[in-house]
């Protein structure tokens, strides 16, 4: 019988052990993360939109109950479902699209209750401005998905911020309240 030193096995446990608390990068799945937002228009009533083209990472280490997720968001795709109002928003007078074409958001998972992250603390760039936005996780799954074969995890975040922070203070003179909630529901599968 060949006698394996006690060393030995500590390591390989150890290395075992590392190979599965190993953070893991999931590919956010464009068709089904759509960050949107509604806004004060006058105090009459909210506009609701959403972006349409997003792309991105969430990196998550579930033994460790840390992670990070970085979304870049085309602000040309934003959508109103009202052609003039995407227009609008794309002009200089708001998102200046032909200057400030993209946004993004960085952030890190925390407060994880149950396995499962409560939390993203991060920064919104936008219109050229980085600023810090908390956002609260009301949702967060991890499954086998069943159509992929893969690991898949999906999350519902949200949280508010001052638009004029970001230098989009459109209204402000005609009394818009200037609080923007910010809604961003996202899918990504696991990278192989």
């Amino acid at each position: 019988m060949i006698k394996i030193p006690s060393t030995l096995i500590l390591a390989g446990a150890f290395a075992a052990g590392s190979a599965f608390a190993a953070p893991v990068t999931y590919e956010i799945d464009p068709s089904h993360t759509y960050p949107s937002f509604e806004a004060d228009h006058m105090g009459l009533s909210f506009w609701r939109g959403k972006f349409n083209t997003t792309k991105g990472e969430v990196v998550l280490d579930k033994e460790a109950q840390t992670g990070s997720v970085n979304i870049a968001i085309d602000v040309n795709s934003v959508d109103f479902g009202h052609d003039e109002m995407n227009k609008k928003a794309r002009s200089d007078e708001l998102f200046d699209t032909a200057n400030y074409p993209d946004a993004q958001f960085a952030g890190t998972l925390g407060d994880f209750k149950d396995g499962a992250p409560t939390s993203l603390k991060g920064n919104l760039t936008l219109h050229g401005v980085t600023a810090p936005v908390d956002l609260e996780i009301t949702h967060f799954k991890c499954i086998m998905h069943p159509m992929l074969n893969k690991e898949a995890c999906g999350a519902d975040a949200s949280g508010s911020f001052q638009r004029d922070d970001f230098g989009l203070a459109f209204g402000k003179e005609y009394g818009f309240d200037m609080t923007v909630n910010l809604r961003i529901q996202v899918e990504a599968v696991i990278k192989e």
